[in-house]
């Protein structure tokens, strides 16, 4: 098994949900609102998940022998007006792998 040489963006459900019900609520809220919790490369996602699910195969080799896509960052400056603090990307991949075990897509 390999895993692909990708940059992902990923933010917490929870957080989205946070983020709409604070742009209603907060009075200096107004245009748009692009949330961005964390750019990851695929790798440092599954470097979390190995030592959590020990039992999971999880690929260890990317799948071209390229250097791995850099990483960037999204400015998280506008969403924090809101009041939006992001759920850590450890936090948010532990709780979606327990959430797929608990509804039978993964057994870990």
């Amino acid at each position: 098994q390999t895993f692909p040489n990708s940059v992902y963006r990923v933010v917490d459900v929870r957080d989205v949900a946070l983020a709409h019900i604070q742009a209603f609520e907060v009075a200096s809220a107004s245009g748009r609102y692009c949330l961005g919790g964390h750019v990851v490369h695929i790798s440092e996602a599954l470097n979390i998940l190995r030592p959590l699910y020990p039992t999971l195969s999880i690929p260890e080799k990317c799948d071209d022998e390229k250097p791995l896509t850099p990483t960037y960052q999204i400015s998280k400056e506008k969403a924090k007006s809101l009041g939006i603090e992001y759920t850590p990307l450890e936090v948010s991949l532990r709780d979606t792998v327990e959430s797929l075990e608990e509804k039978g897509f993964l057994n870990v």
